[in-house]
């Protein structure tokens, strides 16, 4: 079989797709993956090959900070997003058309569901979505340009746009929404939940983290995600060491795409920009991030309490399940002060935290096995596809 996978999004979205396409292949499957161009290398390190994707975010992320500061204009962020929809859509458009030609499925990220269905309708394949928390529906926002896109492919305007896409992969677990499988089964699209996926591959930090955290007593993590710029690196780190201090605790601050591995580290605080959760994460007392799904999975998985820090998207989501579930706590970055941070902390450290999300965690699907039900799915739809196909052919 031959799967085709594109993501604009950022290594939240990239990981997902990748630990894919490292199964499929695994089992002897062709992908050709499309991703953002600053991610090649990291799919190159899963063993995959991609080609370039929408744009360059670092570069984008550059020009961004040049043109409106750490502190953008919502007016002028919106206009922004609109202007790179215009301009970018089409090309994307293009871009999955090539990337899906002899491909038995075509699998997008949410934002891209309604060109990729188009294409796969075009080509007369299975369509399928990865989404990392519920979502549903079209985005009007992007419609106009999906309606262009199926005029240039000859394609008729769809009847019922919110059953175009018949299969939504839900790369969570079921028991973070209860009562939603049994709402979804009245519904004519397949959204099967897979569990959360991760690659697990290591960084050039393992080593040393871990050996600095053998070194001592077992530190907070502090993280910032892949797409939150920190708008003052030294304020923060110096709020995370004074917390940390006042506490008597130690720091490890991943820096994400925020630059602050130049700053000097306290004694009780050490700076990378990147480690494998799967590795740091069970050595550590306690995390504090951004409320992604990916790091706040791993971060269950491993069994460790969170506070997460909520900036955008979903993480306002998922940073008030954490809430429900008890498992640490979840409330907005903009809410967060020096002393609400040391509160927090003091918090989340209670042993009924940790202790309720391992019980979390021995309820939710392990790596391997998301992984492996994304692939079975897939498979499925391609063979359902390839059936459905032969059928018409007969009937013609």
């Amino acid at each position: 079989m031959r799967f085709a996978l594109a993501t604009v999004g950022t290594r939240g979205d990239v990981e997902p797709f990748a630990t894919i396409g490292r199964e499929l292949q695994r089992r002897g499957h062709d992908v050709r993956m499309a991703v953002p161009p600053n991610y090649i290398g990291f799919v190159e390190s899963a063993g995959l090959t991609a080609v370039a994707h929408g744009p360059d975010q670092v570069q984008q992320n550059a020009e961004m900070l040049r043109k409106y500061g750490n502190t953008p204009n919502p007016v002028l962020m919106a206009w922004e997003v609109l202007r790179s929809i215009t301009e970018l859509w089409p090309k994307l458009g293009a871009a999955l058309i090539t990337l899906a030609d002899g491909a038995d499925l075509l699998l997008t990220d949410t934002s891209e569901h309604g060109l990729g269905a188009n294409v796969a309708e075009y080509y007369g394949i299975p369509a399928a979505v990865l989404h990392y928390y519920p979502s549903g529906g079209e985005s009007q926002v992007t419609r106009e340009a999906e309606l262009a896109q199926r005029q240039e492919l000859g394609l008729p305007e769809p009847a019922a746009p919110t059953t175009r896409q018949a299969l939504e992969l839900q790369a969570y677990d079921e028991l973070f929404f209860p009562g939603l499988a049994a709402e979804w089964a009245q519904s004519e699209i397949r959204r099967p939940f897979i569990g959360a996926l991760t690659l697990e591959l290591p960084t050039e930090a393992d080593e040393e983290v871990l050996s600095w955290i053998a070194a001592g007593t077992p530190p907070i993590y502090f993280g910032f995600g892949s797409s939150a710029r920190v708008a003052s690196p030294g304020d923060l780190i110096a709020m995370i060491s004074d917390a940390c201090a006042q506490l008597g605790e130690r720091a490890l601050i991943c820096s994400g795409v925020s630059d602050l591995t130049q700053l000097p580290d306290a004694d009780h605080v050490k700076v990378v920009s990147a480690v494998n959760h799967s590795a740091v994460f069970p050595a550590c007392r306690a995390l504090v991030h951004h409320g992604g799904p990916g790091t706040t999975f791993a971060g269950i998985r491993a069994g460790v309490p969170t506070l997460a820090l909520a900036v955008s998207v979903d993480q306002p989501l998922w940073a008030a399940l954490i809430n429900q579930l008890e498992i640490g706590i979840g409330r907005h970055f903009a809410e967060t002060t020096p002393d609400t941070l040391i509160a927090d902390i003091r918090s989340i450290l209670d042993p009924r935290f940790t202790t309720r999300t391992r019980e979390v965690a021995a309820l939710m699907t392990t790596p391997a096995e998301s992984a492996a039900n994304a692939a079975d799915v897939l498979e499925e739809a391609v063979r359902l596809g390839s059936s459905a196909g032969h059928q018409a052919q007969t009937a013609e």
